[in-house]
């Protein structure tokens, strides 16, 4: 049996009338992008502007729509891929589809190789108040955010706060009705200091703290942290151990989840064991990223230092924003 070739995917998303479909026209008639390459185009959604195939770079471009969710299915792309003998595959995602839907269909050796989202500043804060849930969607793995149509009448460090309670890694764009690109330098810093001898994390933080350490923790080897907590006790948690965390609204209530820490401490100290289940505390403790049985993997783990009593936050859930 031959070994399955990967398929590179170049992933598009948006909602309607985004810059989409002018976007990727414009990418595959350029004869660096489209040089001979057999590329199946995927359109899930359809809007007013159309596809010229006439003026793409190459003929070996077949485009498959794709009307209904129920037709994005593994057998459905493995079947276009093997009748137009695709190399690679360039996908216009509807934007009223969650991307999970994308994701669970990739046949075997598909590979989102890029992620643009595409917004019209001009409608991207309605859709965010209203339909938050699909815009966090799109903005939680893009590399490249594009703001087009913009005009200094909408706050560019608004639309940079919103990327950015999706993620600190996509790269954002301002494009203006002349076609003048901008790229985004609003600096992000982090509302801590890590190079204090105790790292505050403050209230209305802990979700920004915990997204970081998430996908940065060896930076955080070795320092001290004092925040507000709920300490959950479990049985099936090794001994001297208990969970540290406080539930996090990422863009909407169906997302709520808790976000929490492994906390030990060492056997004898009296005041860590006395610590009520549920109980809301102060804790300060030293991070160091190693294996515990309660992830059953490497991750970061708290040594407990001290705690006090305290009140729930103002704002219980952590949110982004």
């Amino acid at each position: 049996m031959n070994k399955r070739q990967d398929v590179p995917c170049f992933l598009f998303t948006g909602f309607l009338e985004s810059g989409k479909t002018r976007f990727i026209q414009e990418t595959l008639e350029d004869k660096r992008f489209c040089n001979g390459e057999r590329t199946l185009l995927l359109v899930c959604e359809e809007g007013e502007e159309e596809y010229a195939p006439d003026q793409f770079a190459s003929s070996g471009v077949y485009i498959r729509v794709v009307e209904d969710q129920a037709d994005l299915t593994t057998e459905n792309l493995e079947k276009w891929v093997q009748e137009t003998k695709a190399e690679r595959v360039v996908i216009e995602y509807n934007g009223m589809w969650l991307l999970d839907l994308l994701y669970q269909a990739l046949p075997e050796g598909w590979m989102i190789y890029q992620e643009f989202m595409f917004a019209d500043t001009n409608t991207f804060l309605t859709y965010n108040q209203n339909m938050r849930q699909l815009v966090f969607d799109k903005l939680k793995s893009a590399e490249l955010v594009v703001f087009n149509r913009y005009t200094p009448a909408v706050s560019k460090e608004e639309l940079h706060k919103i990327v950015r309670a999706a993620s600190r890694r996509a790269d954002i764009a301002y494009e203006d009705m002349q076609n003048t690109v901008v790229y985004d330098d609003i600096e992000d810093p982090l509302p801590f200091d890590l190079n204090a001898p105790i790292v505050e994390i403050k209230e209305e933080d802990y979700a920004e703290w915990y997204r970081d350490l998430s996908e940065d923790p060896e930076k955080y080897e070795g320092k001290t942290v004092q925040l507000v907590c709920r300490a959950i006790l479990r049985k099936k948690l090794p001994a001297n151990t208990f969970v540290a965390g406080r539930h996090v609204m990422t863009c909407c209530a169906d997302d709520i989840q808790f976000a929490g820490l492994v906390c030990q401490w060492e056997k004898g100290n009296e005041k860590a064991a006395a610590i009520a289940d549920s109980s809301w505390i102060r804790l300060t403790a030293s991070i160091h990223f190693k294996f515990n049985k309660a992830y059953g993997k490497k991750g970061p783990v708290l040594t407990y230092i001290d705690s006090v009593n305290c009140a729930a936050p103002a704002q219980e859930v952590a949110t982004f924003y």
